[in-house]
């Protein structure tokens, strides 16, 4: 079992930035994949980001790529997701998601999601 937490949320004018942390407990960090996903109101969950077991190789959603930052630390046991340039449309529940079959790559990711999911935390994005 993997335990995942979400912080950083909150309310950001547009054009500024977030990093969104999620904190890991409950397996060996280093031996899964983590991911970010998001849900805007009345819209179906949009896949963000991944990052491989040990940080080597990152996966980013087609319209997420330029503002989206994922990266892991694994001493720290937690996974961050940098946003820059927020627009309004960025508004969403962000997740934190985690899989052990670090054989996985990104694609796979985005199309099914992931086993283990935090609660998220609200970004809200005004203009």
């Amino acid at each position: 079992q993997v335990q995942l937490v979400e912080s950083g949320g909150g309310l950001v004018q547009a054009g500024g930035s977030l990093r969104l942390s999620c904190a890991a407990s409950g397996r060996t960090f280093s031996s899964y994949s983590l991911g970010w996903f998001r849900q805007a109101p009345g819209k179906e969950r949009e896949f963000v980001a991944s990052i491989s077991y040990n940080g080597g190789s990152t996966y980013y959603g087609d319209s997420m790529k330029g503002r989206f930052t994922i990266s892991r630390d694994n001493a720290k046991s937690t996974v961050y997701l940098q946003i820059d340039s927020l627009k309004p449309e960025d508004t969403a529940v962000y997740y934190c998601a985690a899989d052990l079959r670090t054989y996985l790559t990104g694609t796979y990711f985005q199309k099914y999601g992931m086993d283990y999911w935090g609660k998220g935390t609200v970004v809200t994005v005004s203009s």
